[in-house]
């Protein structure tokens, strides 16, 4: 049973060791949860549209044709409900922008509740290392939730910090959504060295150029499956009832957690917490666009291959759609009322698209990250995600800030860097990795020199 739990607790993995029965009884409570939100909305399960496979092989394949794109029209970030234009700077934040908050709340990702418990830091050790060649300092802390109103479920969140060592100031950090002890590479980082082909990791990268590096561990948080809703923060919160149509989902929930990792940073003399980026991949590239969307606090953010649900514009028939997002594999990252587009509503009926997702990061610097279709595949629509940039322009423009410059989409490669919004794709895989240095590059224009 305590396998069990501990399954329950944390996303697939490419090595996890869990026997059918295991994943067959993950799936009953899925769908246990599954049908009881559909319930609740008044919706059948056949109301509900099944979404496309990701295998271009399959029958019932997603489209990766750009000329069987449909048309659509997107919300106007810049226009009011009342439909009066946004004039200025405080029309933006008095009246446009908690409109488009409350909608993403209701909608899209959920709304934090008001009981949230209260949550220490512990510093479980501290420790002087390396990463590759590089001297580090290494801090483990986890991030104990006060579960007095409901003991019988436990949060703690597991976060590791590491600066370099011999710093004489607080130095620039960035917070990935990710693991602390990977399940596909659990080998220390070996150092690169002088005359390698190979290119150094990220960490290596952000040490050697004094940055620092926390990782932040999502399914310590919330697990990352349907079945974990009456546990973790939203199960603690909700006392292991179920959730309502309106509460959050766990990008939201991982989000409010780099909000607590970021209350921890401020205590930190190593770290100059308004120097904060975030950054993650794939879910966890949602994870940090919805971060850096409901944190102001957060400094940059470098968003990789987050698709829909992150970057993505979620009336754009290409690649993974909203009837994937809101199917019983995935709608636990989402509010309940997300179900109705893909039953009852369809996306074209959403009051935000994630444009908007992208204005409410502005006026803070955004780089939107990718890979080729060769490689990672037509599934994250990195050409949707590209528009999902461009269209939230006109929000940064009316801040003072600078768009991505074009509205066209550029051949892969291209690095459009001069602007707060900031945009690349890779010739690579789903992964991050490629665009590193150039988010640096790019990262320096606001931090300064390192």
């Amino acid at each position: 049973m305590k396998k069990l739990l501990f399954f329950l607790s944390i996303c697939f993995t490419a090595n996890a060791q869990f026997s059918q029965a295991e994943r067959d009884t993950l799936n009953k409570y899925v769908q246990i949860d599954y049908a009881q939100m559909l319930g609740q909305l008044g919706i059948d399960k056949s109301q509900v549209r099944r979404g496309p496979s990701g295998n271009p092989k399959d029958a019932n394949a997603a489209n990766s044709d750009e000329s069987k794109v449909n048309q659509y029209v997107l919300p106007d970030a810049l226009i009011l409900k009342n439909g009066k234009k946004v004039k200025n700077e405080a029309d933006w934040w008095t009246k446009r922008r908690p409109e488009i908050v409350e909608d993403f709340e209701m909608e899209i990702y959920g709304k934090l509740p008001s009981n949230i418990p209260n949550l220490k830091w512990e510093v479980l050790s501290v420790k002087d290392t390396t990463v590759g060649n590089y001297p580090i300092k290494e801090k483990l802390l986890k991030g104990i939730v006060d579960n007095s109103a409901f003991p019988s479920i436990t949060v703690e969140i597991e976060l590791l910090v590491t600066t370099p060592v011999n710093i004489s100031s607080a130095v620039p950090l960035v917070i990935e959504f990710g693991w602390i002890n990977s399940p596909w590479n659990k080998e220390p980082i070996k150092a690169i060295g002088l005359g390698s082909a190979n290119e150094p990791t990220w960490k290596e990268q952000l040490i050697s150029r004094g940055i620092g590096y926390a990782i932040l561990v999502p399914s310590s948080i919330q697990a990352d499956n349907g079945a974990g809703l009456t546990k973790g923060i939203i199960g603690l919160t909700n006392k292991g009832a179920y959730r309502k149509p309106e509460d959050w989902g766990a990008l939201r929930a991982w989000a409010w957690g780099a909000s607590r990792a970021l209350d921890y940073l401020e205590t930190d003399k190593d770290v100059d917490a308004k120097r904060v980026a975030i950054e993650g991949l794939s879910r966890y590239g949602k994870a940090a666009i919805v971060a850096m969307a409901f944190e102001p606090r957060i400094s940059l953010g470098f968003i990789g291959s987050s698709g829909a649900g992150g970057a993505k514009i979620l009336r754009r028939v290409f690649g993974e759609q909203v009837e994937n997002l809101a199917g019983s594999g995935e709608y636990h990252w989402f509010c309940g009322n997300f179900i109705k587009y893909t039953s009852t509503k369809t996306p074209d009926d959403l009051p935000v698209d994630a444009h908007e997702l992208i204005a409410l990061c502005a006026p803070r610097p955004i780089f939107i990250s990718s890979g080729s279709p060769q490689v990672e595949g037509n599934w994250i629509d990195t050409k949707g995600m590209f528009e999902g940039a461009a269209n939230a322009g006109s929000v940064y423009r009316l801040l003072g800030k600078k768009d991505l410059g074009t509205m066209s989409f550029p051949p892969m490669g291209t690095a459009l860097t001069n602007g707060e919004i900031a945009f690349r794709q890779h010739a690579g895989g789903h992964s991050t990795g490629p665009n590193w240095s150039t988010w640096i590059a790019w990262a320096s224009r606001y931090w300064g020199n390192f």
